[in-house]
């Protein structure tokens, strides 16, 4: 089987449904995902709770790998962290209870709240910045505005059909302006001219393609009308209410974890990645480790700091990690607008729990060296 069809079949086995997950909602199934404090914790500590992965083991998680590797989460109380690999948004898992909470984005939370009106709360977010961007060869496309996105061929994948409706929304574009090409997550249509531009990660596939020399041009999300939040800590709002003080010794644990990839050196936090993402593999030969193969220690290193750049900024550096300011609330509600998805700032987020602990943790806000 070819990995393009190895990555659809996976695709189409996980992709989250919202009217599946609408139907849950429906019929009363957040009983199982909310519980009581009892039922999540034992008599000395939270016991397991599972969090669903955006993405595969990679870079894009070195904060909870630090978190696992030096005790936060066992000094939180919890037994057992069960972090699972992605491509997936968590959203139909969350509201069937599933897991109990996702590291998704806010397109996604934001089309399940005002499409479905699903009861989920994003209450952290680790990418301050969007790391979508359209890729595109400097000496082919080379799609450097959104005008110039006007009669091109785009390689969507499917999963992210929705968040570039929205790119091309916010700059007043229809989907006619452009031909979309359906591709999997590897960029070789790009490569091969199939596709002028190519829907991709910063921290990604825009690396792939410069390491395999070529020259690229990157149209970023966050800088051309779509600035919303990702790798967004989401819950139900059950779960939300009747786990508070897990949810807050969790986030703590996180805090450490991801100070940890700031302080330690890049060296080795590329080998704590590479560590757990081959574990992943191992345990999983149906999973987009195994089917990728090794990771590129280079292109991991790169793709860390490129992460880096995207979740700190100078207001977290004021007021701390996955924070989440008013104005880039507001602006994150404004993309999804853009997108034809209205939400107020109050269905989808709610920070009470990330204040509370820097207000009661002021020395967890300086996470850099």
């Amino acid at each position: 089987m070819s990995l393009s069809s190895r990555l659809q079949q996976l695709r189409d086995a996980r992709r989250p449904l919202l009217a599946a997950a609408s139907a849950l909602v429906l019929a009363g199934s957040l009983a199982a995902c909310g519980g009581d404090d009892s039922d999540a914790s034992g008599s000395d500590g939270f016991g397991e709770i599972s969090v669903q992965y955006s993405w595969i083991k990679n870079e894009e998680f070195a904060g909870e790998f630090y978190a696992y590797e030096n005790g936060y989460y066992d000094e939180a109380g919890f037994d057992a962290v069960n972090g699972i690999s992605g491509p997936d948004t968590g959203v139909a898992k969350l509201l069937s209870g599933t897991v109990q909470v996702a590291l998704s984005d806010s397109a996604s939370v934001g089309a399940a709240v005002a499409e479905q009106d699903a009861p989920l709360k994003i209450i952290g977010a680790t990418f301050q910045k969007n790391p979508f961007t359209i890729l595109s060869l400097a000496d082919g496309g080379n799609i450097a505005t959104p005008e110039d996105l006007v009669g091109k061929k785009i390689g969507v994948q499917d999963s992210n059909a929705s968040v570039f409706r929205a790119l091309l929304a916010a700059n007043g574009l229809s989907e006619d302006d452009v031909e979309i090409v359906p591709v999997d997550f590897d960029p070789t249509p790009l490569m091969n001219g199939d596709v002028d531009g190519f829907m991709a990660y910063l921290t990604n596939e825009s690396l792939t393609v410069e390491l395999a020399g070529y020259e690229v041009t990157n149209l970023p999300y966050a800088e051309n009308g779509v600035p919303f939040v990702a790798e967004t800590f989401t819950v139900t709002d059950q779960y939300l209410a009747e786990n508070r003080e897990l949810l807050k010794q969790f986030l703590i644990a996180e805090i450490k974890g991801w100070s940890d990839v700031f302080t330690e050196s890049t060296d080795d936090s590329v080998d704590l990645v590479v560590e757990y993402y081959n574990a992943a593999a191992s345990e999983n030969a149906e999973g987009l480790e195994s089917v990728f193969g090794a990771l590129d220690p280079e292109k991991t290193g790169l793709a860390l700091e490129a992460t880096k750049e995207l979740i700190s900024t100078d207001e977290t550096e004021e007021n701390g990690l996955f924070t989440i300011s008013d104005e880039l609330q507001e602006q994150t509600v404004a993309s999804l607008g853009a997108a034809g998805w209205d939400v107020e700032t109050d269905q989808i987020f709610d920070t009470s729990i990330i204040d509370e602990i820097y207000a009661e943790n002021p020395d967890l806000i300086d996470y850099q060296p």
